[in-house]
């Protein structure tokens, strides 16, 4: 199914065939070819505006999932009724956000483009990480993704979650 890319920023010059080909490795790893992703990349400006009208921040941020199927457990496929419900749902990027992170702890923009729409993906699949427990899990499941992609492509991408719920000395 369709796999739309819209670039609504002008702040980062963004190639999309490169994060169209990642994004389509990734959906393939996961079973989820045959479903429609939206992918919008936008600024800080935008993803302010959006942050603080669904998640109630008032902050740029890297990135954020509406799913379609609202209720799956993590990594579930939704299973579908109808051919409308073949829509997995809509991830913004912030591009200028995931940029400006890449270049502070100099890692390549796209790799990190990679990885950040991977765990939008994974918010899709109702994956979340308000608790440990749910951590590791997207954890997991964005580490394996990872390391099939890696093999598929021969990059080296690693998950940039870190782990909130560790306790340091």
């Amino acid at each position: 199914m369709a796999l739309l890319i819209r670039d609504l920023q002008r702040a980062v010059p963004l190639r999309r065939a490169r994060l169209r080909r990642d994004c389509q490795v990734l959906r393939q790893i996961l079973g989820l070819g045959h479903f429609d992703l939206g992918l919008i990349c936008v600024d800080n400006q935008r993803m302010r505006i959006l942050n603080g009208r669904y998640r109630e921040q008032e902050a740029a941020t890297d990135v954020l999932s509406f799913p379609f199927h609202q209720d799956l457990r993590p990594g579930d496929i939704p299973k579908l009724l109808h051919q409308d419900e073949y829509n997995l749902g809509d991830i913004f990027l912030g591009v200028e956000y995931i940029h400006k992170q890449s270049q502070i702890y100099g890692q390549d923009f796209y790799n990190v483009l990679t990885v950040t729409t991977l765990h939008g993906i994974c918010h899709l699949l109702g994956y979340k990480h308000n608790t440990q427990t749910e951590w590791k899990q997207m954890f997991q499941r964005e580490s394996n993704t990872l390391q099939m992609f890696n093999i598929l492509t021969g990059a080296s991408l690693k998950p940039l979650t870190q782990n909130i719920f560790s306790t340091h000395t």
